[in-house]
């Protein structure tokens, strides 16, 4: 954790702690669905288990004069019914409260957890250990042996892999320069966002993606940029299409953190002449791969400068430095249309595998964002949207639908 139980943000978490609104709340959402319901006091009991597994998480961010900082906290953690909204706010300078949140809700197991603490792979790990020890207590005796943890240690799993590998660090801003499409007009009100869980056969998509030649992301983008397209008035088609796409480090670089540990990269299309799926999908794999070697992250990476190394910065107060990325942030979304996030196939070990029914995933947004997981064969995403307009959504399960797809949605009420 760092010396005397505390230690410093990553920049990443500083952006996050910046930005953070009632409504895009910088919470991610992971959740697990086993075959039968939760006992909530044997979860609980694996909940005070898991944060042994992972002490990282027992942190509590506070306001310093110059930056933010975490500091080891004793407040446990109390696992209840489902009640909030997925994605609830973690994070409040005023209150003394943790940055995760444990509820269960039939047979589902839900973390919300602050991106300021963890990416999307960190909460899946911690998810991970959660069911892991929950089974253990519901089955004794099954899963001895089996183990989620990756064997780090302590130090490994605290890093600051950006400070690590880079030395400099910070998220790529869009790499657009253009004002990008936003596919939605009209907001919620009262800081709402709506949640569409979207579940298909992975098989089915995937044989259409090899087909084309392409990887499942690119494909899987392709169709969303062509959904964002099918919204656009035609006196704006000269406007870009712009993804933005987090890309999980930890598959470029020999870390083990359980912090965050991503860069994003932006694939961007304006559709001015006529182009088929097939065509943007293998024009996206063509952008999306040229960007995805280690030599163009490296660099990628290295071209920001790390705010603390320079004295003049250092000495700002926190509230200017706040005010100042919250701008560089307002112009940063202009360039981006919606977010798309793919965290892999989940492979729990097979016993506990055997166990579970599916996983889902959610992300707070100011702009559409999905997440896409795989488990066994069902493809997973989880979109949220501060638009009241669905039309985006509409168009991207009609697409899939038509190409013979079997695709299933849920939409959950929108609640404040």
């Amino acid at each position: 954790m760092g010396n005397d139980n505390w230690s410093k943000l990553d920049n990443v978490a500083k952006l996050f702690l910046a930005t953070i609104t009632k409504r895009d709340t910088k919470t991610l959402r992971v959740s697990c669905t086993l075959k039968e319901d939760i006992r909530p006091d044997l979860l609980q009991e694996a909940l005070l288990s898991a944060i042994s597994d992972r002490p990282q998480m027992q942190v509590r961010i506070r306001r310093g004069l110059f930056w933010h900082y975490m500091e080891s906290t004793d407040m446990m953690p109390e696992v209840s019914e489902e009640s909030d909204r997925i994605c609830p706010l973690l994070y409040s300078p005023a209150k003394a409260m943790l940055h995760y949140k444990v509820t269960y809700f039939n047979n589902r197991i839900n973390l919300d957890i602050f991106h300021a603490i963890t990416d999307g792979t960190g909460a899946l790990e911690f998810l991970n250990i959660i069911v892991l020890d929950y089974l253990r207590l519901r089955y004794p005796g099954e899963f001895e042996g089996v183990t989620i943890h990756s064997g780090a240690s302590a130090d490994d799993l605290g890093q600051d892999s950006y400070r690590q590998f880079f030395g400099s660090m910070g998220l790529n801003p869009a790499s657009s320069s253009r004002r990008a499409y936003h596919p939605g007009s009209l907001k919620y009100p009262f800081d709402q966002l709506g949640f569409f869980e979207i579940h298909m056969p992975a098989d089915q998509v995937l044989s259409r993606a090899k087909e084309i030649g392409v990887s499942l992301t690119s494909y899987m983008g392709a169709c969303w940029m062509m959904a964002i397209r099918d919204e656009i008035p035609p006196r704006r088609l000269a406007t870009p299409v712009t993804m933005t796409l987090p890309v999980n480090l930890r598959n470029y670089y020999p870390s083990f953190t359980s912090r965050n540990f991503f860069n994003n990269v932006t694939v961007t299309h304006v559709f001015k002449d006529d182009i088929t799926l097939d065509e943007l999908a293998k024009e996206f794999d063509v952008s999306l791969k040229s960007q995805l070697t280690e030599e163009n992250i490296k660099k990628q990476m290295d071209g920001f400068e790390t705010m603390e190394y320079v004295a003049p910065v250092r000495a700002v107060p926190l509230f200017i430095k706040q005010i100042v990325v919250r701008h560089a942030k307002r112009l940063s979304d202009k360039k981006v249309s919606m977010v798309f996030s793919n965290l892999g196939v989940l492979r729990p070990p097979g016993q506990v595998g055997e166990k579970i029914d599916n996983y889902s995933t959610f992300c707070s947004s100011s702009h559409i964002f999905s997440t896409m997981s795989a488990f066994n064969n069902d493809l997973t995403l989880g979109v949220s949207s501060p638009y009241q307009n669905t039309g985006v959504i509409k168009n991207l399960v009609r697409s899939l639908a038509s190409s013979g797809v079997n695709i299933r949605v849920y939409a959950t009420e929108v609640i404040g």
